[in-house]
């Protein structure tokens, strides 16, 4: 009786397991078509465009990046010089298209509409760190999040921190001078440190010292998060996230995103509540006074923006916002410095113009803040 009962029951599990095994099988054969079809009219609609050699079916370039920074710095610039006779160039990594544009007329199509807004594939894997904030959202949840921000980008609010950029300016280059009529050296990591400095500042009202202590557990997840989105955007097989756990580099990447989040919520927390304590002490004068006094961080902004109907921000999306404008801030702004330098150093007329630029506006700053204070003024 029991043998019937198990025979029963076996054939049961087993029939259970065919249909899960069924319905994976159909859920990924499902999800291959899908992406061929993808790719079958993606190639159809890029065809025209001029590639770049040595594609493999169905793997397209994947196999072509170079896995070194400097290596595949090295890879760009050979095929930026291969392709510079045409406006544009494709490239394939795996099934996914990505292009290249030369001409300033190409990208200004892109770059001036206002329907363009959708973010390409490889920017999902900055997700887990920055959510979807303004860098990586789209369609309603961009338009209004922008409208709730445009606020914060006024001039007037950098010019309070006119004094940081300052003081950090005067870090770096005494940094820099050491190395005059020394061996040439990296300034990149000079560089970034300094606009981490920055944007720590003005967007958190935090300030980490990079520039000084650029071994801080922070810093140091910044550098390391930064370049494992590098690999895994030109690593095919680290695209799954399931997969690219099982690689020492997902392991890395969960570790530092831990970190990377909890800092910055530590800071919204801590400055949240400082805002509370502040408000609930409203009838003290000298508090009052010393609040409005205290220049304001982009944190301190979007703790108070509200949106047409009265919301503010949940902490979750000001976490979002700010981890985007720490990224993009200082990322963007350190290699827009070093292109600077790098250009200003193979063109030594333009330098010297900008020296002398220089000279001309701060020299005569300097005069006519000594005749003021000759005058007493």
């Amino acid at each position: 009786m029991v043998a019937v009962w198990l025979v029963h029951v076996g054939q049961k599990l087993l029939l259970c397991a065919l249909s899960a095994v069924s319905l994976a099988g159909a859920t990924l054969t499902l999800s291959f078509l899908q992406m061929m079809a993808s790719y079958a009219y993606n190639w159809l609609q890029m065809r025209p465009i001029p590639s770049v050699s040595g594609a493999y079916p169905f793997l397209g370039h994947a196999l072509l990046p170079k896995r070194g920074g400097k290596e595949f710095f090295q890879q760009v610039i050979y095929y930026t010089e291969q392709n510079r006779h045409v406006p544009m160039v494709k490239a394939w990594l795996g099934t996914v298209p990505v292009i290249a544009m030369y001409k300033a007329e190409t990208i200004e199509v892109i770059l001036t509409s206002s329907e363009q807004i959708d973010k390409s594939y490889l920017y999902r894997f900055v997700q887990p760190w920055l959510g979807l904030g303004l860098l990586t959202s789209t369609g309603n949840k961009w338009r209004s999040r922008r409208k709730m921000l445009t606020p914060t980008f006024h001039f007037t609010i950098l010019e309070d921190f006119l004094g940081v950029m300052n003081e950090q300016a005067n870090i770096l280059v005494n940094k820099l001078e050491k190395h005059v009529d020394g061996e040439k050296f990296n300034c990149f990591f000079y560089i970034t440190l300094c606009a981490l400095d920055i944007i720590c500042e003005t967007a958190m009202g935090k300030s980490i010292d990079a520039q000084t202590n650029d071994d801080s557990e922070y810093v140091r997840a910044v550098y390391r998060m930064t370049d494992l989105l590098h690999r895994r955007m030109k690593t095919i097989w680290f695209w799954h996230d399931v997969l690219y756990l099982l690689f020492k580099e997902g392991r890395d990447h969960k570790r530092n995103l831990k970190i990377l989040h909890n800092f910055t919520t530590n800071v919204i927390n801590e400055r949240a509540n400082e805002i509370k304590r502040d408000e609930e002490r409203k009838t003290d004068d000298k508090v009052m006074n010393l609040s409005k006094r205290k220049r304001k961080a982009f944190l301190d902004l979007l703790l108070n923006v509200m949106d047409d109907e009265g919301n503010k921000l949940s902490l979750e999306a000001i976490r979002e916002e700010v981890d985007t404008f720490m990224f993009e801030g200082h990322d963007t702004t350190a290699a827009g410095i070093n292109w600077a330098l790098y250009l200003l150093s193979c063109h030594p007329e333009v330098q010297k113009k900008l020296d002398n630029e220089l000279d001309e506006v701060f020299g005569l700053m300097f005069i006519f803040k000594a005749r003021r204070k000759e005058r007493g003024g």
